[in-house]
């Protein structure tokens, strides 16, 4: 089974987007919305050397463009990596799970888009690619990224007490949400959960 993003047929079309690589032409799009008041709230000032970042070939292989008609709305981060095993099982935790980032332009937010286009990676990541578990976190403060990733099904698996250094400085609790593989599965067989 693939573990990677390369393997995967891209485009993608969800019922109103288009998921797609990013490429280095996307780097402009990017930053024009992350200066944005409202995304630097939680994202954080991009450094000055934002561009040089983006089209590094390590971070390009991790990032996804979400398009509506056309035009660029926003972005997803998927980092696939290794679980934990001990030493005489690494070759079956290697490239299993994958931890999700996203974020869109802010007079796009509102309409269902993030939550159209993080269902469409996480059937990427069981489906396409075979992987066992999803994760994404956020500062427990950003009521709008957990209810997307409660939407989606994802469990909250932790409240960290002050993990994360926000944007403002401040020491601030985060969330970390996962999802398995036979969960998403259960879910899009309209089974609900399984038994624990």
């Amino acid at each position: 089974m693939p573990k990677d993003l390369t393997h995967v047929d891209w485009p993608v079309s969800t019922a109103r987007l288009t998921i797609r690589r990013a490429t280095a032409d996307d780097a402009d799009a990017v930053l024009a919305y992350r200066t944005s008041p409202s995304v630097t709230e939680w994202m954080g000032i991009p450094p000055e050397d934002f561009r040089a970042r983006f089209v590094a070939p390590e971070r390009l292989d991790l990032l996804l463009v979400i398009e509506r008609d056309g035009v660029f709305i926003g972005d997803l981060m998927v980092r696939i990596g290794d679980a934990w095993s001990p030493l005489r099982l690494t070759d079956q935790a290697e490239g299993v799970q994958a931890e999700l980032g996203w974020g869109l332009r802010p007079e796009e937010t509102g309409h269902g888009y993030a939550t159209e286009a993080v269902e469409e990676v996480l059937r990427i990541c069981f489906e396409d690619l075979g992987l066992r578990r999803v994760t994404a976190g956020c500062f427990a403060d950003n009521v709008r990224s957990w209810r997307l990733m409660e939407r989606l099904g994802m469990r909250r698996e932790q409240h960290a007490v002050r993990d994360a250094l926000h944007p403002s400085g401040e020491w601030r609790d985060g969330y970390g949400y996962a999802l398995l593989a036979e969960e998403w599965a259960a879910s899009r067989a309209g089974l609900g959960p399984p038994p624990a």
